[in-house]
């Protein structure tokens, strides 16, 4: 008992790249970066999407609270680990480990159905778009981003919690980045069999049932556009849409190596790096591919930049 009760009282050691530290100095620059990029980018369309009258529309609506979910996701995992990085001792409290778990599943899988939601929200633009101000109407948008928020609630308490339960007999050392399920499961000194079954449920649903629901949006939105005889038409409806494709490759590809393989089955360092890439790099990714490629987005920017800058000239 005494041995079990080890990891709760004394933390765990989350060695992340320790063995390697020149590889870590330059980790935590690159992290340190990304996680500065990524507040500033979220937050401006966070703040772009309230402020201007024109991105008042559910696809800004969406992307506000994508942008919302980013912040909060990197930065339940970006402060302790360069906390970590910076320190000789790799410490983590127990419960800071187990706040950390239950906040970054429950943020990243809204994020999962989050992106779903959007793609509806595309197809509903580009597929249907006499109806579209009628299909997608305010109280369905906020109907939609409340269940995408609570559903990672959802999963976050079911999943976590089974995990916690797990018996660690002592051992202290997560060789990864930050405290994960997959990670807390290969710790267990016990069969995890029923663990993992229910990981790869939950997996299941949160990345591959979203996943086929966004291609089969864009299987009938590509159908659509490619009916649509102006060739400007279609390069601004390709614009569109390619943005949220981008984010959307990039983000379940990288999360569902990390979810769905067998627990014991990635190499030393290769799922620190995927983790790396879903936790920290793709929500930098956000602002920048759905600002630089979105017309929208660019022009309010610009005007509020020059609203702002004749009032603090007038005042």
């Amino acid at each position: 008992m005494e041995e079990s009760n080890n990891s709760s009282e004394k933390g765990f050691l989350l060695l992340g790249f320790a063995d390697d530290p020149q590889l870590e100095r330059i980790l935590f620059v690159i992290i340190l970066l990304f996680y500065i990029l990524n507040i500033l980018g979220n937050t401006a369309i966070i703040l772009v999407s309230y402020l201007a009258p024109i991105l008042h529309t559910p696809m800004y609506f969406f992307l506000s609270n994508l942008s919302c979910v980013d912040i909060c996701f990197t930065t339940s995992v970006a402060p302790q680990l360069l906390v970590t990085m910076n320190k000789k001792e790799k410490n983590m409290s127990y419960g800071g480990c187990v706040a950390q778990l239950y906040v970054a599943m429950g943020l990243g899988s809204s994020e999962c159905i989050l992106l779903a939601v959007m793609a509806y929200d595309r197809y509903a633009a580009v597929c249907r778009p006499l109806q579209y101000t009628t299909i997608m109407h305010p109280q369905l948008c906020a109907s939609l981003a409340i269940i995408a928020w609570l559903s990672g609630l959802i999963t976050s308490l079911i999943q976590c919690s089974l995990t916690v339960q797990l018996p660690l007999c002592g051992h202290r050392k997560l060789d990864h980045i930050f405290c994960e399920v997959p990670v807390l499961i290969k710790l267990a000194c016990v069969d995890t069999t029923i663990n993992e079954i229910e990981l790869f449920v939950a997996s299941v649903i949160f990345l591959i049932v979203p996943v086929s629901l966004i291609l089969v949006s864009y299987g009938f939105i590509t159908k659509t556009v490619l009916r649509i005889k102006s060739a400007a038409g279609r390069r601004k409806a390709f614009g569109t849409c390619s943005s949220h494709l981008i984010v959307v490759i990039i983000f379940y590809g990288t999360i569902i190596f990390m979810y769905l393989q067998p627990a014991k089955s990635s190499s030393k360092n290769q799922g620190k790096f995927v983790s790396l890439f879903y936790t920290i790099v793709t929500p930098v990714l956000n602002p920048i591919i759905y600002t630089l490629r979105n017309k929208d987005v660019k022009g309010a920017l610009r005007t509020l930049v020059m609203r702002n800058v004749l009032v603090s000239k007038n005042t």
